[in-house]
């Protein structure tokens, strides 16, 4: 059977360096890094700890009606809002969203945190009773799946995979895999995620999390050789997928065509991936959409800028495509969005492709001996970007990688 082509059609950001892709694009072009001391975290964890906040207007949130709102945590309010700004660029109707052949795949690490704690609280304090009826729909690890379907009156497929950091591009991969099957015409698919005491202190506690005792434009440092770990941020990317011929006909934009996809586990650590694998899961997109890795002309890294992660993420890129590609990560800018990470970051790769320019790695002073022998950007490179790799690598040993390419 052939596999039917998937392009993408449109992509909604919410971020802590703006509310749609070319706000995000604008702000990582100027270097601008999202990363804030958060003292209103002191009660729950020590020192003065370190994040990315997403500032969300609240006039902003209530373009979302209070009907649909109520059952939403953070986490699925900005799924629900990055929704809104996809199908709105791609021209999606309300007869082609609930035809049955529109289906969303959109996840988070575990639903919301912060309804996750405000639940425990109320249980543990004995006040059950003050529990909204709403809140399970709040912490539901599917939570942002089913509020965009609600939202936009989508009644085709429904996947939400919860796979930590890789969970957004997971999404995107199996949205893909729908339309690739002839499931499905439509996808909206990517992932959302929210950064709170509660999981910035689960990092903390595997020594994964970098310090408050650093400057915070400064804390996140990918690939560097004085990398201390992740700083967590948050926000949602969602894209709208398409079969080719379905969005050529109705005239809609045509942003990316996407080509391979894979995801594969190191089966060696409850936390940490490998090289091995890694580069496993590389060469099996690249064999997926049918290239060999000369054909790839940037790779977008996952480089949380923890110590571990980096150095066999490096590993297997050096294994694969040598030094002769350039790779960035955009965690300096924006911290680890967690499960929006992946689709965060491929709508940045949307708008890199367009205009012919790589985004470096913020904060990248001094390589690390381990990631050496990449050809890793310092400043924004003129690079036209045919074909890209987008790596995402979550706890658990989980990885997912996602080739594309720009339509010509």
């Amino acid at each position: 059977m052939e596999k039917r082509r998937v392009v993408v059609t449109g992509a909604g950001v919410v971020s802590a360096l703006g509310g749609s892709r070319a706000e995000l694009f604008e702000a990582l072009l100027a270097g601008r890094c999202a990363v804030r001391r958060m003292p209103e975290w002191c009660a729950e964890l020590p020192g003065v700890p370190l994040a990315a906040p997403v500032e969300l207007d609240p006039e902003i949130a209530k373009r979302i009606n209070r009907k649909f709102r109520r059952s939403m945590g953070p986490a699925a309010l900005f799924a629900s809002l990055a929704a809104l700004q996809a199908a709105e660029e791609s021209g999606l109707d309300a007869e082609l969203l609930g035809s049955g052949r529109t289906g969303c795949a959109v996840s988070s690490t575990m639903g919301s945190s912060s309804s996750i704690v405000e639940a425990t609280a109320l249980l543990l304090s004995g006040r059950r009773e003050e529990m909204p009826a709403t809140q399970f729909f709040k912490c539901a690890s599917h939570s942002s799946a089913f509020n965009v379907a609600n939202l936009l009156g989508i009644n085709g497929v429904q996947l939400s995979p919860c796979s930590a950091c890789a969970s957004g591009l997971q999404s995107v991969g199996a949205a893909m895999e729908q339309i690739q099957l002839g499931k499905q015409d439509v996808m909206l698919a990517g992932g959302s995620d929210e950064a709170t005491p509660a999981v910035a202190g689960s990092f903390e506690q595997l020594f994964a999390l970098a310090g408050g005792d650093v400057e915070p434009e400064r804390a996140s440092r990918p690939f560097d050789a004085d990398r201390r770990g992740l700083v967590c941020g948050e926000g949602a990317g969602i894209l709208v997928l398409e079969e080719y011929g379905h969005a050529v006909r109705r005239g809609a934009p045509l942003l990316l065509e996407l080509t391979g996809y894979a995801t594969n586990c190191s089966g060696v650590h409850v936390s940490q991936s490998d090289a091995a694998s890694i580069e496993r899961c590389l060469k099996l997109a690249l064999a997926d959409a049918g290239l060999e890795p000369a054909g790839i002309d940037y790779v977008s890294a996952h480089a949380t800028a923890t110590v571990a992660g980096d150095r066999e993420e490096a590993a297997a890129l050096r294994n694969v495509f040598g030094g002769g590609v350039p790779v960035s990560s955009l965690k300096g800018h924006l911290g680890h969005t967690l499960g929006a990470s992946g689709a965060i970051e491929l709508a940045a790769v949307c708008e890199m492709a367009r205009r012919g320019v790589v985004v470096p790695t913020l904060n990248l002073e001094r390589v690390g001996a381990e990631c050496a022998g990449l050809d890793l950007p310092v400043a924004p490179r003129e690079k036209r970007i045919g074909a890209f790799a987008k790596c995402c690598i979550a706890f658990g040993g989980v990885n997912a990688v996602l080739i594309g390419k720009k339509l010509s």
